[in-house]
């Protein structure tokens, strides 16, 4: 009988640890590894947990919760990467530093700006760019908790140009109404300046070219208001020279009115199908007497396989007649003048080339700039506008083309206009006749 009982006893306590341990210790080891797979972001396989309701329960509430934790998560990398992807779009620098000017953020284009391997996030603002201007700046709109603006200048290693910033800082607040940090953009002004200085040139150049010719007709005139009993050789030589800078003003507003057409938004090419060798044989043919007065040679060399290309007749008879007229003045008595047209690769080139003064290499790359003269008084007693290589170089960006300018001091110049083969491919409204 003693040993039945005791048996049963044991067998009992057997069977009460077992179900103790199946509905509430193993459950809750089941619970810790789940918890143990959340935090290390791996889903587990089910949440289902054997046991009490209480332990299932939690489980089904771990489930739910990572349920969360993953939609929060992906929410979060949605927004991160539409974030980076707009910052990377634009086209301004971005900055935002904190209240010790530690930065926060910087996008792609702040680092190009300011020519830097990498931003350091974190890391004090003059440390990473050493650029005393923009420190100054954003500790003064920290101290103010006011918006600042200024230009900033930068001096680009690869250019070796200057380039012009401007910045605008504006304080970030906190809930207390306090400077939490600065929010910087930088907007690079570089072609806006460069465009505003060529407008600045052109309007002083523009006036004192009109200045000279007006300033010499007006004091003919003066003179023979004051004096019109000058004998009739000194009246003859005043209307000369007037004559002559009348047609030098002509020339000039001539020219301006050709490059503001050209330069217009409205601008119009009038396409036809333009048989070279004839359009050059019809120049040549214009220019003879020109090219007799000072005696030049004038070699026609035209490429047996030009085709036909779509262009402006009118205009590409311009672009020849400026070529000319620079080859002619500065080729010597006697000299030579060579007109080519060839194929090259895709393009056709049409050239004209002297054996004149030439141009040294520091200038050449600015003759297709308005007004610019390598030799300005030479170019003025010649009677230059200093615009007609500015108007081929017009012409032919009106094309789709593109010039280029080879020289050497006292051997000559070659000017090379290079027009796509299929024709005009321009940024103006074109109209087909």
């Amino acid at each position: 009988m003693f040993w039945f009982l005791l048996c049963a006893i044991i067998g009992s306590t057997i069977a009460l640890a077992y179900i103790a341990w199946r509905n509430w210790i193993a459950p809750w080891r089941q619970i810790e590894q789940l918890i143990q797979q959340i935090a290390a972001a791996d889903r587990p396989r089910t949440f289902l947990v054997d046991g009490a309701a209480q332990p299932r329960r939690v489980g089904l509430a771990l489930e739910n919760i990572f349920a969360r934790q993953h939609d929060l998560n992906r929410q979060i990398s949605e927004d991160a990467s539409g974030t980076e992807t707009v910052l990377s779009a634009m086209q301004d620098g971005l900055l935002v530093v904190d209240a010790h000017r530690r930065i926060t953020l910087a996008n792609e284009a702040f680092r190009k700006l300011f020519v830097l391997r990498k931003i350091s996030l974190g890391a004090p603002l003059l440390d990473s760019v050493r650029n005393a201007e923009l420190d100054k700046l954003i500790a003064a709109t920290l101290g103010a908790g006011e918006e600042q603006q200024t230009e900033l200048t930068l001096f680009d290693p690869e250019s070796q140009r200057e380039r012009w910033i401007q910045a605008s800082v504006v304080p970030m607040k906190d809930n207390a109404g306090g400077t939490s940090g600065v929010v910087a953009l930088l907007h690079d002004i570089t072609e806006l300046k460069h465009v505003d200085r060529m407008r600045s040139d052109f309007v002083a150049n523009v006036s004192h070219e009109l200045r000279t010719p007006l300033s010499i007709l007006r004091g003919y005139i003066e003179t023979l208001i004051d004096d019109p009993k000058s004998s009739s050789q000194e009246r003859t030589r005043i209307l000369e020279v007037m004559d002559r800078h009348s047609k030098r003003l002509g020339l000039l507003v001539d020219d301006l009115l050709t490059l503001a057409q050209l330069e217009s938004p409205d601008s119009k090419l009038q396409l036809s199908e333009v048989d070279l060798p004839k359009l050059f044989g019809d120049v040549v043919s214009d220019w003879e007497k020109k090219f007799a007065k000072k005696g030049l040679k004038v070699v026609l060399d035209l490429a047996p396989d030009v085709p036909t290309i779509r262009a402006d007749a009118a205009r590409l008879g311009e672009v020849l007649d400026n070529l000319l007229d620079n080859a002619v003045k500065y080729s010597p008595q006697n000299g030579k003048i060579h007109l080519q047209v060839e194929l090259r690769g895709d393009d056709v080139a049409l050239s004209v080339s002297d054996n004149g003064v030439g141009v040294g290499q520091n200038d050449l790359p600015r003759i297709f700039e308005r007004f610019y003269r390598a030799d300005k008084a030479r170019s003025r007693e010649l009677g230059g506008t200093g615009l007609g290589l500015a108007i081929v170089k017009h012409i032919a960006q009106l094309h789709g083309g593109r010039v280029k300018a080879e020289s050497q001091l006292g051997r000559g110049t070659t000017v090379r206009v290079l027009l796509p083969v299929s024709g005009a491919r321009d940024r103006a409204a074109v109209t087909e006749s």
